[in-house]
């Protein structure tokens, strides 16, 4: 079964980058394009990883990856945060929220592509 990825990210073009990049290594992905809609499909799929925006409506990637911290079922789920900022503050504070990567954009695709499939083969987190 092919690894499952919920992506979020509240700009059109680069939740369809991001996804079509996934899709393209074998990975099975879920969109949202808010944080709420992503904290509940998280919850819902228990996907293998997110990739989350941090500014997004509704939520932000870091409030859900808050949220995710806290609950026993989705504690393990590495987070891959995706945002324009990348002052060391905004890092800390990924690294806060239980991001496990923080990547600035713009980022090259395939870099994104190779942290998933490193993350991805430490091991199911649950």
């Amino acid at each position: 079964m092919s690894p499952r990825i919920v992506v979020a990210d509240d700009d059109p073009d680069l939740l369809r980058l991001v996804s079509f990049t996934l899709q393209r290594r074998g990975h099975t992905v879920f969109e949202a394009s808010a944080g709420d809609a992503a904290l509940d499909l998280i919850r819902r799929e228990l996907p293998n990883l997110a990739v989350l925006d941090v500014a997004m409506p509704e939520m932000t990637g870091l409030e859900v990856a808050q949220a995710l911290s806290k609950d026993a079922q989705t504690s393990k789920i590495p987070i891959i945060m995706l945002s324009a900022r990348g002052q060391a503050t905004d890092v800390e504070a990924g690294r806060q929220s239980g991001a496990t990567l923080y990547m600035v954009k713009p980022f090259v695709p395939q870099e994104l592509a190779l942290q998933v499939t490193q993350i991805l083969s430490m091991g199911d987190p649950s």
